[in-house]
């Protein structure tokens, strides 16, 4: 396959967790990609070169804020067409409600939420010109049933759930499939507040006995590249059966 009919996917959060897994997922099976990060830019770059050396495609970086619109837009004038694009990057906060200011807040929505608008505004017309395409949102099961203390990440969250089942009605007719993975724990550096005995709690509540892989969300996001283009609209759940 040529360079100028091989697959493309944008990954975004690309440098670390389930973004990683998923690029290097990706790549794997033979898609040139796109990859973000926000300040891991070695990270992304090394990522980047072991990509290219060991699967023979081609991986462009950048590192901003992916909900600074200027920045996206300027990415995609790089970017000719997707055949994937997955929403994965993210950020918690984790504390009281009472405790939170105000830019903190919208820290969370816009780089939770807002950045999926401004991805998803970008790489939609071509898709849908070509009637072709997948989206895939990286959520999770506080978006579904709400979390104490991280009230933030799950509005966040329940925003990207609705955002994904209506744009699947949206696109339905041009042939994109839109569905989001609501993960569970899985072991990310954004689980690393919680010290050992807090993990040990967590893993106990948890009927599969084990917190998730990167890896395994990634399988599952392999499926959706691959899978019935007839499932589109559904917010899954991958969680060991904890929720």
């Amino acid at each position: 396959m040529s360079g100028t009919d091989r697959k493309k996917a944008l990954v975004t959060g690309a440098s670390r967790g389930i973004g990683r897994a998923v690029a290097s997922m990706l790549a794997s099976s033979g898609y040139d990609l796109y990859m973000t990060c926000h300040n891991n830019r070695e990270l992304l770059n090394s990522l980047a070169e072991e990509l290219q050396e060991r699967y023979g495609v081609t991986c462009n970086c950048y590192a901003f804020s992916i909900s600074n619109e200027e920045k996206v837009i300027a990415m995609f004038q790089d970017i000719s067409y997707l055949d994937v694009l997955i929403n994965n990057a993210g950020i918690s906060y984790i504390g009281l409600l009472t405790d939170m200011t105000y830019q903190e807040w919208h820290e969370i929505i816009d780089t939770n939420l807002s950045a999926c608008f401004l991805t998803c505004r970008c790489a939609v017309p071509e898709m849908v010109r070509r009637r072709r395409g997948k989206i895939i949102n990286i959520s999770s099961v506080w978006g579904n049933v709400g979390a104490s203390t991280e009230v933030a990440y799950a509005a966040s969250k329940g925003g990207v759930n609705a955002f994904t089942r209506a744009l699947a009605k949206e696109l339905g007719p041009s042939n994109i499939q839109v569905n989001a993975i609501a993960c569970g724990v899985i072991d990310t550096d954004m689980n690393k507040c919680l010290d050992a005995a807090d993990m040990k709690m967590l893993v106990q509540e948890i009927p599969a006995d084990r917190i998730g892989r990167p890896e395994e969300v990634a399988e599952l996001v392999k499926v959706l590249c691959t899978g019935n283009e007839y499932l589109t609209g559904q917010i899954i759940t991958l969680d060991g059966g904890w929720t």
